[in-house]
């Protein structure tokens, strides 16, 4: 059993729209003699004892017996791999319920995929998964729990902690997208311009001087001291004099803490003896060079939350405990408390497991036991001097019974320190007496304070804590998201692009946009190459200028990990023909539509697919969509534009020589398509199609027709503005077009445009992208022959894996095959292939430069011009 191929998926993709986040496994199965599970005795009980869990396992689908029974009956060991990646997820506190496995074109070979919360987690599921089943087959013993600690250590790196995940899910229930930023808890949620941005409870609203008095406890205590809160009394100590005459003037119990610390650690509560003291004063000294020395205040401890300066809920908080039954251990009882299954490892779920360590041991022997001790019923053992969720305490929802002076205390101490989101520790006897009268007091004040005790306490009534943050971060009425208009198809994405863009530009958006050249941000190249995945869409997404997206969106990235978005509002197909078949398992048209399709099935149900309606693959694609639909056609008499617009439906044409938009009954003419400099005075056929999809999102996106119109008219094709797509140089006797067509459909459509072109000799340069079929090179040749009466092959310097006559001998045979009487030349490099024509130009000729290198290629043909011009001036 062998890897062959291992893909993330990040965002909707080709195998699922509705699970962006899924893991593709491509798995040989060539070494198994066995192909079934049925094949292996006792496989489905080794497999059973192994992970009773599954017995759960497509239980929901109402399959008897569930997955065990598929196993016993015979299933294939791709099947099993996907079911164990999924239960090693569920069982690491990770829970992800999809999966598929199906045979692949390769014989032997399976795609097995699954989804995953955390994608290091996923990844690491998926190598465990086929390890484990090879050794199930073969019948060796496997160390699971190596795994299973290994992802419990990933998910407490990685994974979302309990806080986080409450506000990013507040969030997406409202329609909020969400980025994560680093590996760790810093998220964006809103796009663009809009953004906002957490890490945990801090917001971007969090003041930086109000942390660091949070942090600061004794400036703290100052503050609240000064306007009347009560505060313990106490001082901060250096050294272990200064500790003996804080003693003095304070006197037992007293509390030692580290001076900036957090989450209690280094705390010891109720010391009642010098040697004590000085043990809480060595241990707080391990966080902080200052250590906090003030009375004990008895009673329980509360967390009263403040959001956005209101109370939103309270907290009793209880420290880690067992109660004794006379008979257990105290650590039999610690066991028999973590089996509880609210219990699990750091903040997997909603408790966390109870840890005997060292401050355990420490307060058990201030009590004269140990954990072998048995206590007598009833007796309640304290195991932490804290009462922290994630040292393994509980909570108890007290917000109704808060005393409504408390609550006023804790909204004014949230705006003393300053802070957006508040947690204030409290030690009372009864949260329902004012603060005053019960001889409590404000022990802390914390920036950042965890919601896990307010969202999922251990007794009373869960609340929704999340919802005040994402209200203080987004008000009603006050957007999320930016404008998404995503492009595909096989050839005119990236013309159609910016085409868009510099028609959003001219409404006075600040737009960022992606295309196969590069990323743009308010028209400033910022990443040179090809940018159409979604590390590139997040790019955009995640500047703070912009504020509308034009997103080129290219098979690669779709197939590599997903989009880089869960939604947009429009998504346009221009067309779809055969290009980069055969590669990443895509060999048939019909897959290749499958891929572009994800683009319309992830558009906002509010929002347009924009499709090609002369185009059967594109058309197709309309059906089972969630969201509308308009189409575009260069025929205004097409059959499914007429049965479209009839039905109320919006389209675009071509019709009677005008770019005109259908919206019922009516016809709305926008412009002229001799006058569109794109169109090469309407000789450009192919970029009609182009325009007309650009126009569709410039009128759903409510551009005046006029505003439209103009838009057309300034944006004139050039080596600036459309850098390789139609750039046009006129010679004193020649002509010269660049062009980025690598395929058979993008040579066809420009063949269109030279066809048009009344000259006397057609020259071509022309080559096979290495990662084609040999039939595509062949086809390519076969197609230059009937539009060029010259073609010069050449080769890209990078030939993917072929050799040069694997190339080239299919073109040229292509070439043979449709005209042998064409002149044909090989020259390998680019740059003399094009250095060749132009010395060679016949007067009144043509030469159509299908380029690799855009930019080297266009300063070629310029500094050619420029010599040419010279020798006219001097003539």
């Amino acid at each position: 059993m062998k890897i062959v191929d291992l893909r993330v998926m990040r965002g909707p993709n080709y195998w699922s729209v509705k699970h962006p986040k899924i893991i593709v496994l491509k798995l040989a199965l060539e070494d198994l003699s066995q192909k079934l599970t049925s094949d292996i005795p006792n496989f489905y009980n080794r497999l059973q004892r192994m992970f009773p869990g599954m017995i759960s396992h497509r239980a929901s689908e109402g399959v008897e017996g569930g997955f065990f029974r598929s196993v016993e009956e015979g299933t294939s060991f791709g099947h099993v791999v996907q079911h164990i990646a999924l239960e090693l997820q569920t069982m690491a506190g990770m829970d992800s319920g999809f999966g598929r496995c199906y045979p692949t074109r390769e014989e032997d070979e399976l795609y097995v995929i699954f989804s995953y919360q955390e994608e290091r987690a996923g990844e690491y599921a998926a190598y465990a998964a086929v390890r484990i089943t090879e050794a199930l087959v073969k019948g060796e013993k496997y160390r699971l729990w190596d795994d299973l600690d290994r992802l419990h250590q990933i998910r407490e790196d990685e994974y979302f902690g309990p806080s986080t995940y409450a506000i990013v899910s507040e969030a997406v229930s409202r329609g909020i997208p969400y980025i994560r930023l680093d590996r760790h808890s810093l998220i964006q949620l809103g796009y663009g311009k809009h953004q906002k941005r957490i890490q945990a409870t801090l917001t971007c609203r969090t003041a930086c001087f109000a942390v660091e008095i949070a942090g600061d406890k004794n400036a703290t205590k100052d503050l609240l001291k000064d306007a009347g809160i009560p505060v313990p009394q106490g001082t901060t100590v250096y050294s272990q004099e200064e500790l003996r005459r804080a003693i003095t003037w304070l006197g037992f119990p007293i509390v030692t803490k580290p001076l900036d610390g957090h989450h209690g650690k280094g705390a010891s509560i109720n010391i009642t003896n010098l040697n004590d003291a000085r043990k809480g004063f060595t241990e707080a000294q391990k966080y902080s060079s200052g250590v906090i020395v003030e009375q004990y205040i008895t009673g329980y401890d509360f967390r009263l939350l403040v959001i956005n300066g209101k109370f939103v809920a309270a907290a009793k908080r209880t420290p880690a405990m067992v109660v004794g039954d006379g008979v257990s251990t105290i650590k039999q009882l610690i066991d028999k408390e973590n089996k509880d299954p609210r219990r699990g490892i750091g903040h997997e779920k909603v408790l966390t497991k109870i840890k005997i360590d060292s401050h355990t041991k420490a307060l058990l022997k201030q009590m004269g036991l140990t954990t072998q001790s048995v206590v007598p019923a009833g007796q309640e053992i304290y195991l932490k001097s804290t009462a922290n969720i994630s040292t393994g305490g509980t909570a108890t929802d007290v917000t109704d019974l808060v005393d409504p002076y408390n609550i006023l205390m804790a909204e004014r101490i949230a705006g003393i320190v300053g802070l957006d989101v508040c947690g204030i520790d409290v030690m009372t006897t009864d949260i329902a007496i004012p603060l005053n009268e019960a001889r409590g007091a404000v022990l802390e004040v914390n920036a950042a304070p965890g919601f896990r005790m307010h969202i999922s306490p251990t007794f009373g009534l869960p609340r929704n804590v999340a919802e005040p943050v994402v209200d203080m971060l987004f008000p009603h009425g006050q957007p999320a998201r930016i404008p998404i208009i995503a492009v595909t198809g096989t050839n005119g994405k990236t013309t159609t692009t910016r085409l868009i863009a510099h028609m959003v530009k001219h409404k006075g958006y600040q737009v960022g946009y992606t295309t196969t050249d590069g990323i743009y941000i308010q028209d400033k190249l910022l990443v040179k190459g090809d940018t159409t995945g979604s590390y590139s869409a997040e790019f955009v997404l995640k500047d703070p200028t912009v504020n509308f997206a034009v997103l080129e969106c290219a098979r690669g990235g779709l197939l590599r990990s997903g989009l880089g978005f869960q939604q947009c509002d429009i998504g346009i197909v221009t067309n779809v023909s055969a290009d980069h078949l055969g590669l990443r398992d895509i060999h048939t048209l019909e897959e290749l539509a499958q891929v572009k399709a994800v683009i319309p099935k992830s558009v906002r149900p509010d929002g347009y697919a924009v499709l090609n309606a002369d185009d059967d693959l594109v058309y197709a694609m309309a059906d089972g969509l969630q969201c509308k639909v308009a189409l575009f056609s260069m025929d205004e008499s097409n059959p499914r534009i007429l049965k479209h617009i009839a039905k109320g439906g919006l389209a675009a044409v071509f019709e009677n020589g005008y770019i005109s938009i259908f919206k019922n009954s009516y016809k709305l003419r926008v412009d002229r398509v001799g006058d569109v400099p794109l169109t090469f005075g309407g000789r450009a056929r192919f970029n009609i199609e182009n325009i007309l999809a650009a126009t569709l999102a410039g009128y759903i996106s409510h551009f005046e027709i006029e505003d439209i119109k103009t838009a057309l008219r300034t944006f004139i094709p050039s080596p600036a503005k459309t850098p390789g797509r139609m750039n046009l140089f006129r010679f004193p006797h020649f002509e010269v077009l660049v062009d980025y067509a690598h395929n058979v459909g993008g040579l066809k459509a420009v063949g269109d445009f030279i066809n048009s072109q009344e000259s006397s000799w057609k020259v071509g340069i022309i080559a096979g992208v290495g990662d084609r079929r040999t039939e595509d090179f062949y086809d390519l040749g076969f197609a230059a022959a009937h539009i060029f009466d010259e073609i010069i092959v050449r080769l890209d310097s990078d030939l993917r894996g072929k050799k040069p006559d694997e190339i080239t001998g299919p073109i040229l045979q292509g070439i043979e095959d449709a005209d042998s009487s064409r002149k044909v030349s090989l020259i390998p490099e680019e740059m003399r292939a094009i250095a060749y024509a132009l010395e060679h130009a016949k007067p009144d000729s043509f030469i159509a430069v299908f380029t690799e290198d855009i930019t080297e290629s266009v300063k070629m043909v310029e500094h050619f011009k420029v010599i040419q011009d010279r020798k006219m001036l001097v003539e």
